[in-house]
């Protein structure tokens, strides 16, 4: 893969980092984003194609990029098609700094240590190469004013942006209304981008979640019913119940009866 050009996971986290802050916009649905992004840049390198609203590998072969390819090797271990949502929804510990200690190596941005209140230890990235942010930023604001994205490419990750909610981000305020409107519509200008994009947004809102907790409570109650034997009716009343003697608990009790004299 040529390295002449970002990754759109490396262009979705350059556009969700605040230079003002020196963090990243949407943290927690960002993680989403790069997860989802990772699909979208292998499919566009023809190593997977949708297959309905799953992703299936095409061509395992490595693309030259580790972290891409760490994602392909697991895809290609499932044996068959997965749900977008269920990828996207899966553990991604550390993904979101994976890309930013890359970006750091690239001489992309450059790592800022500091405390929180001289105590807990922080991290913040500002760019250092800010050309490279303008570009992709001058793509996404050509693909707003002109209502079509100039490539698949920025379809994509217009459709990305708009999923993990950095609308707000780019175009703030009562003034970018229309721009974060515009950018909602960029969604159905790439099969592949829309498809992602619609899994991180049902990600967020909880239908993988709910879904797979539907499958846990199905497969507790099958493994429930499994262990639980065959139900056995009360045992009869034992003989004599009419003489003072009774079934109870399994054993028999026997009843004291006052003697009348």
């Amino acid at each position: 893969m040529s390295r002449s050009r970002r990754t759109i996971p490396e262009e979705l986290l350059l556009l969700a980092l605040d230079p003002a802050t020196g963090t990243t916009a949407q943290p927690q649905s960002l993680d989403l984003g790069l997860a989802g992004a990772q699909l979208v840049e292998l499919a566009l390198a023809g190593r997977i194609a949708p297959d309905g609203d799953r992703i299936a590998v095409v061509l395992p072969r490595p693309t030259g990029d580790p972290t891409l390819d760490s994602a392909l090797e697991l895809l290609r271990r499932r044996g068959s098609p997965v749900r977008a949502v269920n990828w996207i929804g899966g553990p991604r510990l550390g993904l979101r700094q994976t890309y930013l200690s890359h970006l750091e190596r690239c001489g992309m941005v450059h790592a800022i240590e500091n405390q929180m209140c001289g105590v807990l230890p922080t991290t913040r990235y500002q760019a250092t190469d800010t050309a490279v942010s303008r570009q992709i930023r001058a793509r996404l604001d050509t693909a707003i004013r002109t209502g079509t994205p100039p490539d698949a490419r920025t379809a994509a990750l217009a459709a990305l942006a708009h999923a993990v909610g950095l609308g707000k981000h780019l175009y703030p305020g009562n003034e970018g209304r229309s721009s974060r409107s515009r950018l909602r519509d960029l969604i159905r200008h790439d099969p592949m981008g829309g498809l992602v994009a619609h899994a991180v947004m049902d990600v967020q809102n909880g239908v993988a979640g709910q879904a797979a907790a539907r499958r846990q409570a199905q497969q507790q109650q099958q493994q429930v019913t499994e262990r639980t034997p065959a139900t056995v009716g009360p045992a009869p009343a034992a003989a004599g119940a009419g003489k003072g003697v009774a079934a109870h608990g399994g054993g028999v009790r026997v009843r004291s009866r006052s003697l009348s004299h």
